[in-house]
């Protein structure tokens, strides 16, 4: 699929309440697990202790920090859509985020997003981004919610 180009607030206004598009699908391998394990100081077994997990876990495997799919957002998010002629773009917040299913060591995430809501903050663009992290051969989503950006366009 190819990114939507963004160049103005008007451009962003048309999108609004629809998709706004599907990544490709990103594998959470073990070891970017361990690696945003030593990043974020969170050794949980459950993440970083393939063997004790295989026994002890009720997934029988690690899974990946349900705040290591969450990061991924903007990288998924970059390959959706490209926004031009930005001074510069802010991570304001989110909402109504839930963590549906683990992400098992191994497993591919992608996101499918849709633009929720657009407002005009003094010049300044809020998108609120309805968004999805689904698990590749899964039916129940990693996370959804709703990301919100500032957009600072030139």
């Amino acid at each position: 699929m190819e990114k939507v180009i963004i160049n103005s607030y008007e451009d962003f206004e048309k999108l609004v309440g629809r998709q706004i598009g599907v990544s490709d699908y990103v594998e959470l391998p073990q070891e970017r697990i361990n690696l945003f394990a030593d990043a974020t100081l969170d050794h949980q077994w459950i993440h970083v202790e393939p063997e004790r997990a295989k026994v002890e876990s009720p997934f029988k495997s690690t899974i990946a920090h349900g705040y290591l799919t969450l990061s991924m957002l903007p990288y998924l998010w970059n390959q959706i859509i490209e926004v031009n002629n930005l001074k510069m773009m802010i991570n304001y917040g989110m909402d109504k985020m839930k963590f549906g299913q683990a992400v098992l060591s191994g497993q591919s995430i992608r996101l499918v997003a849709e633009l929720q809501s657009l407002a005009n903050l003094r010049g300044v663009a809020k998108a609120e981004i309805k968004f999805a992290i689904e698990i590749q051969g899964e039916k129940k989503k990693a996370l959804e919610g709703v990301a919100i950006f500032l957009y600072y366009f030139n």
